[in-house]
């Protein structure tokens, strides 16, 4: 198991109870590595600035973790940390390799709304 304070997926099964309970979904599957752990630390920090949005991780190695590494988005990923973003249950988008807080809150203002941002600006 990933040592991170974010949900944890351990299962195809928990994976679509997440995406069917929630609307809004950025999963990271990664392992506890240099280039995964500055994502998991930067989605930590938003958990309470995005309450709408639900955050998890996954351990890329475990065999359920085929939802995440065969979805047609993530096929040419080279770089863990695969991530991706779920609106409705649908892939919305998805990158790989290490992110920087204001990468990451720019896909989830993008597709999740600036419904807390405090200096939102259209």
């Amino acid at each position: 198991m990933l040592r991170t304070n974010l949900t944890h997926i351990l299962s195809e099964q928990e994976h679509a109870k997440l995406l069917q309970e929630n609307e809004n979904v950025m999963v990271c599957c990664g392992r506890m590595g240099p280039m995964c752990i500055p994502v998991y630390e930067v989605m930590e920090e938003l958990e309470n600035e995005y309450p709408h949005v639900k955050f998890a991780d996954m351990e890329f190695d475990i065999p359920d973790a085929r939802v995440i590494r065969d979805l047609p988005e993530c096929r040419n990923f080279a770089g863990l940390p695969f991530v991706v973003y779920y609106k409705n249950g649908k892939v919305v988008k998805a990158t790989s390799s290490i992110q920087s807080r204001d990468q990451i809150t720019s896909i989830l203002d993008q597709y999740f709304g600036q419904e807390v941002k405090e200096t939102a600006t259209k």
